[in-house]
């Protein structure tokens, strides 16, 4: 999807930010902090899909199974890519439809919210809301999960940033400058202070 044509963002879309990657990378917790020092609106796709239905990702995945509640995401993120000035953060396996990747890529700026299964194990194991860890081997339901979906993710990422152990402040500086580059209009907190340094890239 590198090569496509849509390789930039519709105008329409063009101030949106799509955070993607598995659960415990900190799409949630880095998207709020980042919305509210870009002065954009955040949702996350999981909880809209709750407020609207009423109950919890886990409930709808016992009643309706995995592939009903990815239709429901699908529904979702066609309906939040339409709108303008969000930083989305989407669900771990939004990216296994190639219609939302597809949508999510020509809809704004995809960020790769990249970590270490290790690390994303210790983020989650006291979690009890998140229906694909209910295994008897989280760790290796976390490693497999990431085998099979960081090729997605990196197909549609327009930056790339692995987390680390750096703080949520220090991730959403790091994050903000990488935006800017791409989009210099972007204004960055003149209070924000760089902490530290992360691995990130753009590819």
């Amino acid at each position: 999807m590198k090569g496509d044509s849509a390789r930039a963002p519709s105008n329409a879309s063009s101030t949106n930010i799509f955070l993607v990657g598995l659960m415990g990378a900190g799409k949630t917790s880095v998207g709020r902090l980042l919305a509210r020092r870009l002065g954009k609106t955040f949702v996350d796709s999981d909880q809209e899909i709750e407020r609207i239905t009423g109950v919890r990702i886990a409930v709808i995945f016992e009643i309706e199974g995995e592939t009903g509640f990815r239709a429901r995401e699908g529904r979702m993120l066609a309906d939040l890519a339409a709108r303008s000035n969000l930083v989305l953060a989407t669900g771990g396996g939004a990216v296994l439809s190639e219609q939302n990747r597809r949508l999510l890529f020509q809809h704004g700026t995809v960020v790769y919210l990249r970590a270490a299964p290790l690390d994303l194990w210790q983020r989650t194991r006291q979690d009890r809301n998140r229906p694909l860890l209910h295994t008897p081997n989280p760790l290796a339901k976390l490693t497999d999960l990431f085998t099979e979906r960081d090729p997605l993710y990196r197909e549609i990422a327009h930056i790339i940033m692995d987390t680390g152990n750096q703080s949520l402040s220090s991730l959403a500086h790091r994050l903000e400058q990488k935006l800017a580059e791409r989009s210099p209009a972007l204004p960055i907190d003149p209070g924000s202070t760089d902490a530290g340094c992360d691995n990130t890239c753009a590819p």
